[in-house]
């Protein structure tokens, strides 16, 4: 009985995330980090918590 409420429970609050980030996104692909960036040049961004101060 638990199982026959659960499931579509949580599919219907992940197609509620799902349609909630789609309707409040700023979709451009043309802006978007591209999806693996494997030996693409693009330079990592952000910091290392681990690497020593210059």
């Amino acid at each position: 009985m638990t199982r026959r409420v659960t499931a579509p429970l949580a599919i219907a609050l992940v197609g509620l995330l799902i349609l909630f980030d789609h309707a409040t996104a700023d979709l451009n692909p043309y802006k978007a980090p591209p999806l693996l960036a494997l030996g693409s040049g693009t330079a990592a961004s952000g910091g290392f918590c681990g690497a020593m101060p210059d």
